[in-house]
């Protein structure tokens, strides 16, 4: 379009509307406030362990201004459904190919396992390529211990992992997810 002064202005042909500005960690506590308030799971966000080593205090406010990690963390969110333990993260990557192993850490792999080896339930929520999907850890711990790559693959994620259902309420369905493959009827 021209503008008066010859001034020229283009537009983006292709706009994202996905979400509609609420990010994966937003659409996950909405999506477990709303299973608590139904009464249907108890599941939270874990704080962040740190230690609060400088504040600054003004009149009306005090600003932490320095701070560390206390002890690394696990995973971002825990709770029980159905009467097995759940411990998950949320995790996204701009990366259309593959999931990069480096977003996740080796102490979180760890507790991954220990959640499973326990008879809890543990999986990761991946934001890619405008998708959520629901990746086990089962999957992710069989997928590291048999290969060598530093990513796993985008077609390795949609043929292991499930689809998360985008609705209003909740707003990620994910425990439909963990009815089909931990509580499938018989």
């Amino acid at each position: 379009m021209n503008y008066p002064g010859s001034i020229k202005k283009e537009y983006n042909k292709y706009t994202s509307y996905a979400n509609r500005g609420m990010n994966l960690e937003e659409l996950l506590n909405s999506s477990n406030e709303y299973y608590l308030l139904e009464d249907i799971a108890i599941i939270h966000k874990k704080p962040t362990p740190i230690t609060i080593s400088e504040v600054k205090y003004g009149e009306k406010e005090r600003v932490i201004t320095k701070a560390y990690f206390r002890t690394p963390s696990t995973l971002d969110y825990n709770g029980i459904y159905k009467g097995k333990y759940l411990d998950f993260d949320a995790k996204e990557t701009n990366n259309r190919t593959s999931f990069p192993l480096q977003n996740i850490h080796s102490h979180q792999l760890s507790h991954m396992e220990s959640v499973i080896r326990h008879g809890g339930i543990s999986f990761l929520i991946i934001y890619m390529n405008d998708n959520v999907f629901y990746l086990d850890g089962i999957e992710i711990l069989n997928f590291i211990n048999t290969s060598k790559r530093k990513s796993i693959p985008y077609s390795y994620i949609e043929e292991h992992g499930y689809i998360v259902e985008k609705k209003i309420k909740p707003r990620l369905d994910y425990l439909k997810i963990i009815d089909q493959i931990y509580f499938k009827e018989d």
